[in-house]
């Protein structure tokens, strides 16, 4: 996540968020006498993720991720596909568990929609597949030889371009089987490159070089270009640090580097008129998220950043409207909201959002009037909604009716002076039942990153469970610390060469604001976090024990040494927040380590880990749990096998659950 932008100077953080002011708490109407949210209930949640509105407005396709139930194998969730109709209110199924399907985008002005999916009755690779209006008449688009994955139609949907693996040669593929499957770095990698094939089918053709990772394409208007994100190698580090847009000829000839650019890239897009691209990137290569708006000719050049310099968000989404305006969705502190702004950097405008429908992308129909939205809110999970440029959200689906009998706790955003009385902000839930005037006990959920963002919609998920603990008596406070995006790049590295420094105390200030506003019992206090927010949580057990009765981490970073020297992403975490190498400073990577501060430690930590994470390796949560084991202190190591940077089983989501119940009420009483 960074490099050397070394001391980010920022004296006059204060002001930029003294005075602002967030919405107020929205009224979430609840059921009497109804039971509030358990494990149980969060592992039985349905989920809209990704839509897709035809040209004429009529029809939304869009996913659903729809949880296994006991009876069904071990696995992640299912994502389904359905088509939302307009004119008879209700959703078709395209595909439906057991299967699932991903990437939905309308195809043939509006006739077809195409989708991808891996389907073993016509192939046991994923590959794009269409179907017309009413989810018929199936019909197989791709005939990737390793499968497809991100693709993207030209204009007249004549051809399709794909991500796709490169295969071993046959020589390979035949050592392997007789046992000689033995993995060597630099040796019989294979590379993601972009296939061209006739949409329907035909022999696809590689375009990009094989000795080079692709990640994102996009095409021209005329067909007869792409825009392509590539990398010398693949991986994480890789994808996030050291990728480059290139153009490339539909054919495969004249590869060019598009424009010099630092750090991390994301959405790219080609104008309608075929003059210019945009894409989503850092302000620098030390930015730990790509937040800025870039505008470049389409023949290459230095690239324009046209996102104001004052604004306070982070762009997360972007497409022309037309050939000299941009759309773009951002996050806003909290909030989230759909904007407009000229090619040139001028004439910025706020359209839509800012309120307490949480939404991170949209798709529009023809005139771009109007656009569908995968929505959350304070009171549910992510639905289909609809919207005008210049109206009110309109809700289309109910796929969890069972939660307007589940009682929540009010939750609203508090701000409070950090660390150097640098503004804050963070989403404060309050205890089902709650009474003015009792103090409750207080469970911090710092969320990941750093530069992750706790929004004011929907805020518990497993490994998060906000109304889960609000329905157990606790007060949930979910900083935002110095560090997060939301905000801009000033607040994103505002915490860079200072990891655990006055981030952290942003967070302990935080929490003595809820203590002088009478809300909690300062002796009853404790932390769960996940990945970064799991080394908050080894942090807070052990350099801050004396203000945590009990602590959680799961998947969390304890020693900054070995965390580097075992991560998918060593230069990332150090180049980008450290803003330096373990090597030319490891006494502060000691420092800022929670292991080296175990003897202090009198807070019970629970330790949890997925046993397939290459991100947080298993052993950062080994190493802390056989250390506090070795002191004596109070500690219990839970790992989860499979699970990767996350769990995303039924069961080890339920489990985990019950553990931070268990563990909090245990040592929190």
């Amino acid at each position: 996540m960074m490099k050397p932008y070394a001391t980010f100077i920022i004296p006059v953080l204060g002001l930029l968020i003294s005075g602002c002011s967030a919405p107020e708490a929205a009224a979430v109407e609840q059921p009497e006498n109804g039971d509030g949210l358990t494990p149980e209930d969060v592992i039985e949640i349905k989920s809209v993720g990704s839509t897709a509105m035809s040209p004429d407005g009529e029809r939304v396709a869009y996913t659903l991720t729809a949880p296994r139930s006991e009876d069904d194998d071990i696995g992640p969730a299912y994502s389904e596909l359905h088509i939302y109709d307009a004119g008879s209110e209700e959703s078709i199924a395209v595909i439906e568990t057991p299967q699932s399907a991903a990437s939905p985008v309308w195809i043939n002005d509006g006739e077809n929609l195409a989708f991808s999916a891996v389907l073993p009755e016509h192939d046991d690779n994923q590959q794009v597949y269409a179907v017309d209006r009413d989810a018929e008449n199936l019909e197989q688009l791709t005939e990737g030889q390793y499968g497809v994955g991100n693709f993207t139609f030209t204009s007249d949907y004549s051809y399709i371009a794909y991500l796709g693996e490169q295969p071993l040669p046959d020589e390979v593929k035949d050592r392997i089987d007789r046992g000689y499957d033995m993995e060597a770095t630099g040796e019989n990698e294979q590379f993601d490159q972009v296939f061209v094939e006739e949409t329907g089918g035909s022999e696809p053709r590689e375009i990009t070089p094989d000795d080079k990772q692709a990640w994102d394409l996009a095409w021209s208007p005329d067909g007869d270009r792409l825009v392509v994100r590539l990398s010398e190698s693949d991986g994480p580090d890789q994808e996030m640090m050291f990728s480059k847009f290139y153009t490339v000829n539909a054919d495969g000839s004249d590869l060019e580097e598009l424009s010099e650019t630092e750090g991390r890239l994301a959405d790219v897009e080609w104008s309608p008129n075929g003059d210019y691209i945009a894409f989503l990137g850092a302000k620098m290569y030390s930015d730990p998220l790509p937040q800025r708006i870039y505008v470049v000719d389409a023949d290459g050049g230095d690239a324009k950043d046209i996102t104001p310099d004052d604004y306070e968000g982070t762009p997360e989404w972007l497409s022309w409207h037309g050939s000299e305006t941009l759309h773009f969705v951002s996050v806003e502190k909290q909030h989230t909201a759909l904007n407009q702004i000229n090619r040139d950097g001028e004439n910025f405008e706020h359209l839509v959002g800012g309120d307490y429908e949480i939404f991170r992308a949209v798709s529009f129909n023809e005139d771009r009037s109007a656009f569908s939205a995968a929505v959350n809110t304070q009171s549910h999970p992510g639905e289909l909604y609809t919207a005008t440029v210049d109206g009110d959200f309109e809700r289309h689906t109910h796929h969890n009716t069972w939660l307007d009998d589940v009682a929540l706790g009010e939750q609203k955003v508090v701000s409070w002076k950090g660390a150097d009385d640098v503004g804050m902000e963070g989403v404060l839930t309050l205890p089902v039942g709650y009474e003015e005037g009792e103090r409750y006990p207080l469970a911090v959920l710092p969320h990941g990153g750093p530069e992750g963002i706790s929004i004011d919609g929907w805020n518990t998920r497993p490994l998060y469970p906000a109304q889960v603990l609000a329905n157990e008596g606790y007060v949930v406070f979910k900083p935002n610390y110095r560090g997060s995006g939301g905000r801009g790049t000033w607040f994103a590295t505002a915490n860079h060469r200072d990891l655990g420094g006055k981030e952290f105390i942003d967070v302990i200030k935080g929490i003595d604001y809820l203590d002088e506003e009478g809300k909690i019992d300062p002796d009853r206090v404790g932390m769960s976090g996940t990945s970064y927010g799991g080394y908050f949580s080894a942090w807070a057990g052990t350099r801050y024990s004396d203000r945590f009765a009990a602590t959680i981490t799961f998947a969390g970073l304890s020693n900054w040494v070995s965390f580097t020297g075992t991560t998918d992403i060593p230069f990332e975490m150090s180049d980008v927040h450290w803003d330096q190498h373990f090597f030319d400073n490891p006494g502060q990577y000691e420092d800022r380590s929670p292991v080296y501060w175990l003897k202090e430690s009198d807070t019970p930590i629970l330790v949890a880990t997925g046993l397939a994470d290459t991100r947080v390796h298993p052993e950062q949560s080994l190493q802390l749990y056989t250390l506090l084991d070795m002191l004596g202190k109070e500690t219990q190591l839970v790992e989860y096998p499979r699970q990767p940077h996350g769990l995303n089983e039924r069961a080890h989501q339920h489990d985990f659950m019950e553990r931070v119940i268990d563990w909090f009420g245990t040592h929190m009483e």
